[in-house]
């Protein structure tokens, strides 16, 4: 994944900056690994591509963490990433088009542009706020 940037503790990968730059390519590319909670893909095609329709089985899946996608549709905004320690370790500048995904410790956002637009995806399901988060 070249041009990502990654955040890590020891093996650990606590978040991903896709740039907009690096995103948005032609053909499907993942910026995810098979053992993240939540997978991370973009599309690029032309018109008459046809992807095979297709129906996702069954399967059973433990889900230890939620983790975040951000997709900066306009605007600007800063995350700050902290470790399983809850140290501060990084702070992630999003602009338009760029992907930000969380997948462990903490993050916490600020918007840094008025008009700011930004699509978050989690897994699921929403347990409520006490028992999927604390505040830092």
């Amino acid at each position: 994944m070249e041009g990502v940037i990654e955040i890590r503790e020891g093996d650990v990968v606590l978040a991903r900056h896709i740039p907009s730059h690096i995103a948005w390519n032609d053909g499907l590319g993942f910026f995810s690994s098979d053992q993240d909670f939540i997978q991370v893909g973009v599309w690029g095609y032309n018109s008459g591509k046809v992807l095979k329709a297709h129906i996702h089985n069954q399967a059973l899946r433990e889900v230890h963490w939620t983790q975040e996608v951000l997709y900066v549709r306009s605007g600007r905004i800063r995350a700050t990433v902290f470790d399983m320690a809850e140290r501060r370790v990084a702070e992630l500048l999003g602009t338009e088009g760029d992907i930000l995904v969380l997948l462990r410790g903490g993050h916490g956002y600020e918007i840094l542009q008025d008009g700011t637009r930004v699509l978050e995806v989690k897994n699921g399901p929403y347990l409520g706020a006490e028992a999927d988060r604390r505040r830092l």
